[in-house]
């Protein structure tokens, strides 16, 4: 590990509370200019890093950058194999070509702060600036592609949990992959899976989650300030969250609930979509109906304006405005 990694460990480690230089190369077996070059490395990158004479190094505990240090500290699961880029094209593309490298069994974690071709379902674009935490979980469930579909349904109440425990914010669902908070979306669900031929079991599935943690009101795309949003828009309550306790934090429970391939409860009880009009878009059918209930099986029931009621396993879906 490189002097500026392991200097941002013991800067995450000791957060909030002053470290002397000469401490830090001691530990680190460096040169106390080593660690001065690795402070300026680490500003650059937007770290927050106090320091002076007879102060030592502190990381600011307003600072609030997502790091694979940062991430190490709060991750219940040391075993995963976390690969962490500043900057990606897409998690689930990194994700994908790191399924065929990985070990048998192994679980694998890309995380980002920053995608530059963020997808979203049916090949829409997702807006991944800075600020967000975007990641890609390497799963081998051993289920069908039926069964699997639920991994996106139990991520997201997953997603949940997190952001009330670390937060104290309570998201909304709707379904089938998004997540909701004061009527604007402020993440996504995107499960890919790949599947044996043969046995029709999946091989291994790739389960990308997008949550905009911060963003300020006057960088969000004129396009998007009616539909999108993000958990914090003011930076004095952004820097009250810990990003990196949330990142882990969300590694956590989806690891702990991807084995479950049961609906839960809390996905069925903040589901914004039941008792409300929809459009259904199935290709280039879009069908009016009106949303009745998210079944025990996370399947949509709902009655068409014929009368009809049916349930969809999986689909598109807008909730029409007042």
């Amino acid at each position: 590990m490189s002097v500026k990694s392991e200097f941002l460990r013991l800067l995450e480690q000791n957060k909030g509370h002053p470290i002397s230089g000469e401490a830090v190369a001691s530990k680190l077996n460096c040169s106390r200019a080593a660690v001065n070059k690795a402070a300026a490395k680490l500003r650059e990158e937007g770290y927050r890093i106090d320091a002076g004479t007879n102060r030592g190094y502190m990381l600011s505990p307003g600072s609030n950058v997502l790091s694979s240090e940062g991430l190490r500290l709060y991750l219940k699961n040391p075993d995963v194999k976390l690969i962490f880029l500043p900057e990606t094209d897409s998690t689930n593309l990194r994700a994908r070509e790191a399924a065929g490298q990985g070990m048998p069994g192994e679980t694998i974690i890309v995380v980002s702060r920053r995608q530059t071709l963020g997808r979203g379902r049916r090949g829409r674009s997702f807006y991944s600036p800075e600020g967000g935490i975007y990641m890609s979980i390497l799963l081998r469930p051993e289920v069908d592609l039926a069964t699997g579909t639920l991994l996106t349904i139990t991520t997201a109440a997953a997603v949940c949990k997190a952001v009330e425990e670390v937060c104290g914010i309570r998201l909304s669902v709707k379904w089938v992959n998004d997540l909701y908070l004061n009527g604007l979306k402020v993440g996504g669900i995107l499960t890919e899976a790949v599947t044996d031929f043969e046995s029709g079991n999946i091989e291994y599935a790739i389960v990308g989650i997008g949550l905009n943690v911060f963003w300020e009101e006057r960088d969000i795309p004129e396009d998007l300030r009616e539909v999108a949003g993000a958990i914090c828009t003011e930076r004095s309550s952004f820097e009250q969250i810990n990003i990196n306790a949330l990142a882990a934090s969300i590694v956590d429970h989806v690891l702990k609930d991807s084995g479950d391939f049961s609906v839960p409860p809390l996905y069925i009880e903040r589901n914004i979509v039941p008792g409300h009009n929809i459009i259904v878009n199935e290709g280039q059918k879009k069908t009016k109906a009106y949303a009745l209930s998210v079944e025990p099986d996370g399947r949509l029931m709902i009655r068409e304006e014929s009368g009809e009621i049916r349930l969809l396993s999986y689909g598109d879906i807008s909730i029409q405005k007042m």
